[in-house]
């Protein structure tokens, strides 16, 4: 196991300095100064020079991505000109809200899409596989920005049902110790259920939007290898054993269908981190996503460069996970690694 995670960590190294490299180079290209954003409408000519040395953008590139890599080679991925603040830090706060909020829906969305593909599976044809069929078109075709509008409109300020969208916690409640930066774990291990509860209330809608987005092509995936298991020789060998319909289905059909099931969920979670984006913005979520959105609108480097990375890290964290989540479900993957 350690040789296989081994071998596959080596494989990834050529991937981060691919995206290290191209990364710098496009926050380049990227329209607008940074010293003349920071700098101000009434700066002079020299005052802007001045920052811009001060910064280190009247080196040369190749100069400049010297010291960007041996920065990066002590975890310093530098200063936010927006805030001030170390982009580490920004980022090591901000990540656990992002992390909730995705997590969060994809578990929703798994829990709702998997068992509604295995029932159009079992049931072709049915009133079951149609309703199947529609949610996975619907979820596919609405863009998350406008579900969670639409979400924040009937839902907020309608029926006044949910919370505004202001973020992790309503104004009235305090933020829980932090231990996990997960607000729902932190209030339960602080045994604050009026937290808990104020917490799970903001999480319920952007989940919503991320689930009806996510559950299309999972439920999709589901119900095809489903049926590409269904009519196997073991299933129907399984079936003249006399085996219940349960055992059948579940033990032996679905065991077999799970490898592309888990790899559109590894496909669903990488396109979640890009929605998240979209999604803080519209409901004020303190996430990684609306971090970068604010430093590239202010041309700030550091932060973009931040978050991309830590991104690519997580994507390849997330497919070396999902390798070994293979080898677990399948001891023939495991044999011909």
């Amino acid at each position: 196991m350690l040789h296989t995670i081994g071998r596959r960590l080596l494989t990834v190294i050529p991937t981060l300095i691919g995206v290290i490299v191209v990364t710098f180079l496009l926050t380049r290209v990227l329209p607008g100064d940074p010293a003349v954003y920071f700098a101000g409408p009434a700066a002079t000519p020299d005052s802007i020079a001045e920052i811009r040395k001060k910064l280190g953008f009247d080196r040369p590139l190749p100069e400049q991505f010297v010291y960007y890599v041996g920065d990066l080679a002590k975890g310093n991925l530098g200063n936010s000109l927006s805030t001030g603040q170390s982009v580490v830090e920004e980022i090591a706060t901000r990540l656990p809200a992002s992390a909730e909020l995705t997590l969060f829906g994809l578990f929703v969305a798994m829990m709702i899409a998997v068992p509604l593909g295995i029932l159009a599976a079992v049931k072709q044809g049915s009133i079951v596989d149609h309703a199947c069929r529609v949610v996975a078109t619907v979820g596919v075709s609405l863009p998350v920005f406008f579900t969670g509008l639409l979400l924040v409109y009937v839902f907020y300020f309608l029926l006044g049902w949910a919370p505004a969208p202001i973020g992790r916690l309503d104004i009235f409640y305090s933020t829980p110790d932090r231990v996990t930066g997960f607000y729902l774990i932190d209030s339960l291990l602080a045994r604050d259920l009026e937290t808990f509860r104020a917490a799970l209330s903001q999480l319920i809608l952007p989940v919503v939007t991320l689930a009806i987005f996510s559950i299309a092509p999972i439920a999709r995936m589901t119900r095809a290898s489903m049926l590409s298991a269904l009519s196997s020789e073991f299933v129907r060998t399984a079936r003249a054993s006399g085996l219940s319909p349960y055992r059948v289905v579940i033990t032996y059909a679905f065991r077999n269908a799970m490898l592309p099931v888990i790899t559109t969920f590894g496909m669903v979670f990488s396109f979640l981190l890009g929605a998240n984006v979209l999604v803080e913005k519209v409901f004020a979520w303190p996430g990684i996503g609306s971090y970068a959105v604010e430093a590239l609108i202010a041309s700030d480097y550091a932060p973009v460069q931040g978050f991309v990375l830590a991104m690519a890290i997580l994507y390849v964290m997330l497919n070396l996970a999902i390798d070994l989540l293979y080898g677990v479900i399948d001891p023939r993957v495991r044999l011909e690694g």
